[in-house]
């Protein structure tokens, strides 16, 4: 089975076609389109049969003079399917057809390797309790957080105003938030 079938444009004369009699494939393919003289449209289509089994993005294709142009045929379905790839040149004038069977694609291995240490339990490495924040102990880090805010609270009182307990709580805040963050950041 050949992944490219080769599709040869104004090789003997212009607007000529050279096309293979038949083309096998188990996966989508590429038609490649070889222009040997002037620019030219070629136009390709799949027939019914083909169509359930496959699709082109655009029917149409500009090829350059001298040029090559690659138009892939993609598999839309796994199946059997055997059908005609029509490609025309020079507005209808010249046509060839091209038998395209598509197989079923081949079975794949698809089992995943596990490697033996993933089987083996990992020992547990934390006691299941809230006991450190990071690697820090969270004993420590409730009494810095406890004195922070009884520190907000007492300013907002010496001061006298709701105001300054506010700012003062959301400083506090502030810090806590900043302390376990850079906690939680640690290895």
């Amino acid at each position: 089975m050949s992944d490219a079938l080769t599709v040869h444009v104004n090789r003997e004369s212009l607007h000529s076609l050279s096309v293979p009699d038949s083309f096998e494939a188990s996966d989508s393919f590429d038609v490649v389109l070889v222009n040997h003289g002037e620019s030219t449209h070629v136009h390709l289509h799949l027939d019914d049969a083909l169509s359930e089994q496959a699709a082109i993005e655009a029917p149409n294709h500009h090829v350059e003079g001298g040029g090559e142009r690659t138009v892939r045929v993609r598999r839309t379905d796994d199946g059997r399917a055997r059908g005609n790839l029509k490609v025309v040149t020079a507005y209808g004038s010249t046509t060839r057809l091209v038998d395209v069977v598509l197989t079923e694609p081949a079975a794949t291995d698809e089992s995943v390797q596990v490697d033996e240490e993933l089987a083996k339990p990992q020992p547990r490495t934390d006691d299941g309790g809230l006991s450190t924040v990071g690697s820090v102990p969270l004993g420590p880090l409730l009494a810095a957080s406890g004195l922070a805010v009884g520190l907000a609270v007492g300013a907002g009182a010496v001061f006298g105003s709701v105001v300054a307990v506010v700012a003062s709580l959301t400083v506090a805040l502030l810090i806590i938030g900043t302390v376990a963050w850079l906690l939680a950041a640690q290895p």
